[in-house]
């Protein structure tokens, strides 16, 4: 199914075993593409040798530290992944945990790890701003 299938079909046949297949095929994509790019850090750190040099050194671990940073993200949004794709399995993937009302297919496919509507999560970010100290 492409993007401008699912996109047409009526809002009646929301989170329909077709749109289901097409983000658990998504998701899954994003997943193996995370688990490769650790799997390439983890090889390229290992394979690093130590620079005698100390600014060598220094920019060698900087580097080291953003891309151990970027996997840390990517951790993250693997532990979403996995969440969405539970959501699948129990039927509760493309609506809000909120309010119960369909998240979106347009959201979904920006972010299919998406829990929250647009309403939901702009609500959500006005309260975080509103609590944060100027």
């Amino acid at each position: 199914m492409t993007t401008r299938e699912l996109l047409q079909m009526p809002d009646s046949e929301y989170m329909n075993e077709a749109q289901l297949a097409y983000f658990r095929a998504e998701l899954q994509k994003m997943r193996a593409e995370i688990i490769n790019d650790i799997r390439i850090t983890t090889d390229h750190l290992r394979e690093t040798p130590r620079a005698a040099d100390e600014l060598d050194r220094a920019a060698r671990e900087e580097e080291q530290s953003l891309e151990i940073r970027l996997r840390e993200r990517e951790a993250t949004l693997l532990r979403k992944i996995d969440q969405a794709m539970k959501r699948i399995q129990d039927g509760t993937y493309g609506y809000c945990d909120v309010t119960g009302e369909p998240i979106g297919l347009r959201r979904l496919l920006a972010r299919p790890t998406a829990t929250l509507s647009i309403e939901a999560k702009q609500q959500a970010e006005t309260r975080e701003r509103s609590y944060r100290s100027p």
